[in-house]
């Protein structure tokens, strides 16, 4: 038998014993929403680059980052780690990803999902590059029996979602799923996202308010303008249902079903 066959026979030998298992390729995520993605369905080990945004605040998985390397989306730092599949959002330019796709790298560009099918399809697709499809599954599990706990708790109140910046979010964002999963019927009439008319909710005001970010607001820059207007402040103050932090709604992930857990809790 000749080397190379003999190689081979034990490869596959070694393939079929208990408990052996082929090394996971190396991952690399280039922006914040992919780390999430990453971190949660990756082997530790298999993980050779994250962005610097994994261990902020506003990463949900920001625990699970600590310890691992943190780089930058160009190509000398991806050339420096050598991953086999790159996974990102918005991370890297055009360039970039037709630099990878000519070096035989896998890469793995989320859709930026606008409801929770749309977040079902992420968790699959990068699950499947990684070949952790069970461990995706696990995740959507977990993801809709948050969502199945927290259907109807609302119980058709209208609600606003209001960011530090004065926005606020329609039909055709993960927030709006977020809202309606957890039972509230958004007060917002314009699609997607669109500044929020300080009149219409101090004349008007919404049975509810969600608050989105404030987290994440400094004073000063990131506060809204409008937002020290005592008639508003009034009604945030009288009619917040819950304030929902950057790391559940900063990015499309599987989390955003914690915030409808969030809402539904504090309708009861």
């Amino acid at each position: 038998m000749s080397a190379a066959k003999a190689l081979c026979a034990l490869v596959a030998a070694l393939a079929l014993a208990p408990g052996f298992a082929l090394a996971a390729p190396g991952v690399m995520s280039l922006d914040s929403c992919a780390d999430q993605y990453v971190l949660a369905l990756a082997p530790r080990d298999s993980i050779v680059g994250l962005s610097h945004r994994a261990v902020s605040r506003d990463s949900y998985m920001r625990s699970a980052a600590v310890g691992l390397p943190l780089r930058r989306a160009t190509f000398e730092s991806l050339v420096a780690a050598r991953p086999q599949v790159v996974v990102r959002l918005w991370g890297g330019d055009a360039r970039l990803v037709q630099a990878l796709e000519k070096k035989g790298v896998t890469t793995v560009t989320l859709d930026d999902a606008a409801d929770f099918q749309g977040v079902r399809a992420n968790v699959r697709k990068v699950a499947a590059a990684l070949d952790r499809r069970a461990e995706g599954e696990a995740i959507i599990s977990r993801m809709d029996a948050q969502l199945g706990r927290a259907t109807g708790a609302g119980k058709g109140r209208s609600a606003l979602y209001l960011t530090p910046g004065g926005f606020t979010a329609g039909a055709g964002t993960l927030i709006d799923a977020m809202l309606k999963a957890a039972g509230y019927a958004n007060a917002s009439k314009a699609p997607y996202f669109a500044p929020v008319s300080l009149e219409g909710l101090v004349m008007r005001p919404p049975t509810a308010v969600v608050l989105g970010l404030f987290d994440m607001a400094r004073a000063g820059a990131d506060r809204w303008g409008p937002g020290r207007h005592a008639a508003l402040q009034r009604v945030v103050s009288t009619r917040t249902a819950a304030s929902l932090p950057a790391s559940v709604v900063g990015c499309p992930g599987w989390f955003a079903a914690d915030g409808a857990r969030m809402l539904a809790e504090a309708a009861r």
